[in-house]
């Protein structure tokens, strides 16, 4: 077996259950989940007739790059939420089965663990995937540390040059999860200029990017950066998106990498061998779901309203502030993140995930420990409740 798979961690949701294994909760107080950011939403009845409209596309194997149609409402939805003058669908677009495995399978194909030393950088706290992507094609991550002292935001000068030399790959989540911060465009600016003396290439992860409260302030993204910089051809630069949060099908596995036609290139010629290529059912509920933004500005209404209401309440008794975009409060707790999970169990039937399950000791600290993730998925009126139950429990402490 590959020994580098002894090297991964338990899943951040595996380590819940066991924090909470022999808990009993008030058996009068139904259980309210907070901990996984998974959509609650319903489906749009119009991406679900797409689908069955065309069951018939089972009967055919697609191809690896996806189809036309799909790729062309991909390119055309990049260029209508970023401003972007031209995406060729042929070149610079990827359909993938949702961002997790594209980020996974991207670490693969970019790696090259012939390198002494080959490093790949992630933020602290992250995306587990990160970093086991990064174990297994044969690199070491190297962790920056997402403190509230710095704003959450991204020290990159603190990373030695030594280190730079040996790191083949950034992985950049923005809006960031677990704590929605948005990179800036100074920090994008500073990104790009590393990557070209270094020769990194960068993975950024967007799924989070529909999901805002400030309609004149969107989440800029990466490719946006990057052209407003000049760099038209995106060198260096792919970024992954998904359907996931942006249209409440998480279970369609839907999304796409966008941005340097060099390196998707390559990425399409490992994906071909790695054999995962979107059903046809799903690439036309997909196209549907690209074209269309009313659900989107709907499901976005929902998640304002829900942090409207549930946010306050929460913010009376826990240091939390309101995120850039995404779904999670980032809450800092008075004592510690598993003991206050554990506890707010037991006591109120309300799940949070504790933030030191999504980081790991980089300089010394752990910076998602003290923290707990709140993911404000469920409906308006389970989110009021659970903020209040965690209201009257922080009383108690």
């Amino acid at each position: 077996m590959n020994p580098n798979l002894d090297r991964l961690q338990p899943y951040p949701f595996e380590k819940l259950r066991a924090l909470l294994d022999g808990v009993v909760p008030p058996a009068d107080l139904k259980l309210i989940r907070l901990s996984i950011g998974e959509p609650q939403h319903p489906t749009p009845p119009f991406i679900m007739q797409a689908l069955t409209d065309n069951l018939q596309g089972l009967a055919n194997y697609p191809a690896t790059i996806g189809g036309d149609p799909l790729r062309a409402a991909i390119a055309g939805w990049l260029e209508r939420r970023f401003g972007l003058p031209k995406v060729d669908p042929a070149t610079q677009v990827l359909p993938v089965n949702g961002s997790r495995e594209a980020l996974f399978a991207f670490a693969q194909a970019v790696i090259d663990a012939s390198r002494p030393g080959a490093k790949v950088l992630s933020p602290n706290p992250f995306y587990q995937i990160y970093e086991g992507a990064a174990l297994l094609a044969g690199a070491e991550p190297v962790f920056l540390n997402n403190l509230p002292e710095n704003g959450f935001g991204s020290d990159f000068d603190g990373i030695p040059e030594a280190t730079w030399r040996d790191i083949q790959l950034v992985f950049v989540c923005s809006p960031g999860n677990p704590t929605g911060r948005m990179l800036s465009q100074a920090e994008w600016a500073r990104l790009f200029e590393l990557s070209d003396r270094y020769g990194f290439v960068i993975a950024a992860d967007e799924c989070y990017s529909e999901i805002y409260f400030d309609d004149d302030a969107p989440p800029v993204g990466a490719m946006q950066a990057a052209h407003a910089l000049g760099r038209t051809d995106f060198r260096n630069l792919v970024m992954f998106s998904s359907l996931s949060k942006r249209s409440n099908v998480p279970g369609m596995r839907s999304g796409f990498v966008a941005g340097d036609a060099k390196v998707l290139k390559a990425f399409l010629r490992y994906r071909t061998y790695h054999g995962c290529a979107m059903s046809l059912p799903i690439q036309a509920a997909s196209v549907a779901a690209w074209n269309d933004e009313a659900h989107v500005v709907e499901n976005r209404r929902l998640y304002r309203e829900k942090f409207d209401r549930a946010m306050p309440i929460i913010a009376q008794h826990l240091k939390v502030q309101k995120p850039d975009a995404g779904f999670y409060l980032w809450a800092q707790t008075p004592i510690a993140d598993t003991e206050f999970a554990r506890r707010l169990q037991a006591a109120y039937n309300v799940t949070v995930l504790p933030g030191s399950f999504l980081a790991r000791e980089s300089n010394g600290v752990n910076p998602g420990a003290g923290f707990v993730r709140i993911a404000l998925v469920a409906e308006t009126a389970e989110c009021v409740e659970a903020a209040e139950r965690i209201a009257a429990f922080c009383q108690t402490l």
